[in-house]
């Protein structure tokens, strides 16, 4: 904090120095190495804590600057015990940045293209859902559906196994089927497809959760309270369908409900879209 102290005391007095080849090359590397390690965080929940760390630096910024003493006084606090902190949460991505760099795999991050090309879900891929569920409920199929939305979940996708087709109800009950090799763990669905199978979530930890459920269920629980994604189960044991968004269940889906759901997750991603710079502004409201 010492080090943002004295550069804010210095802003007025800044004289811009003379910049030459050497310099303009060592600003480039700067902006080149931060911006790889943005790229390989991106796609990974820590992308939201990352916001987090810098909306919390702009606030210390802002305190020192407008003199609120106590609020400076508390952050300031706050970070540096944070720094050590910062480093925990950031561990999983250091160390999967330097296995890269030591593997040569520096430039393949920068190939990736964006997710945020693709709108919502289709009525395809909604009818599919749906119609998957309903079938598995019907014959007591264990299912666990995780459907993207704007945390990313790139670092659960790690954990299974890379898939990456075009949904279908046939595709979903096939993999879930008993007996077959992707049918354990979940599915993740992103950009109307589903990015990869058999992949483990986080348990949650609550102790409000009915006797009822199994891992399956804590599962989902587990992965809504750390990210907003929606998550669908079909239990192996009753067959009932439910929902789980933000920590949530609600059970005894159907078709129509499910649906629903999924048609008003597209509803609002499509009027946030339209809001642009002031959706944050209209959330607050």
């Amino acid at each position: 904090m010492e080090v943002i102290k004295e550069a804010l005391d210095k802003i007025a007095f800044v004289n811009i120095p003379y910049l030459d080849i050497k310099d303009v090359l060592d600003i480039l590397a700067v902006a080149y190495l931060m911006y790889i390690v943005l790229v390989w965080i991106k796609d990974t929940r820590t992308w939201t804590l990352f916001k987090g760390v810098v909306i919390v630096l702009v606030i210390a910024i802002l305190s020192y600057v407008l003199q609120l003493h106590t609020l400076w006084w508390v952050i300031s606090n706050t970070i540096t015990v944070g720094t050590i902190a910062i480093l925990v949460v950031f561990q999983p991505e250091l160390r999967r940045a330097l296995e890269q760099i030591g593997r040569g795999r520096v430039f393949d991050s920068l190939l990736v293209t964006s997710d945020n090309m693709i709108e919502g879900m289709t009525d395809e891929t909604i009818d599919a859902i749906a119609k998957s569920c309903v079938h598995m409920s019907k014959y007591k199929t264990g299912a666990l559906i995780v459907i993207e939305q704007d945390a990313k979940l790139g670092d659960v996708e790690r954990t299974g196994i890379s898939i990456d087709a075009i949904i279908t109800s046939q595709l979903l009950i096939n993999i879930f089927e008993k007996n077959t090799p992707l049918h354990d763990g979940a599915i993740i669905i992103k950009n109307n497809r589903i990015a990869a199978a058999t992949c483990f979530l986080p348990l949650t930890d609550s102790m409000e959760i009915s006797k009822d459920l199994g891992t399956r269920h804590r599962a989902a629980i587990g992965i809504s309270e750390v990210t907003d994604a929606i998550v669908l189960v079909v239990s192996e044991e009753t067959g009932v369908i439910s929902y789980v968004k933000n920590g949530k269940i609600r059970r005894g889906l159907d078709m129509e409900i499910i649906k629903k759901i999924l048609m008003s997750t597209r509803r609002k991603k499509r009027s946030d879209k339209k809001k642009g710079i002031w959706k944050g502004k209209q959330k607050n409201e």
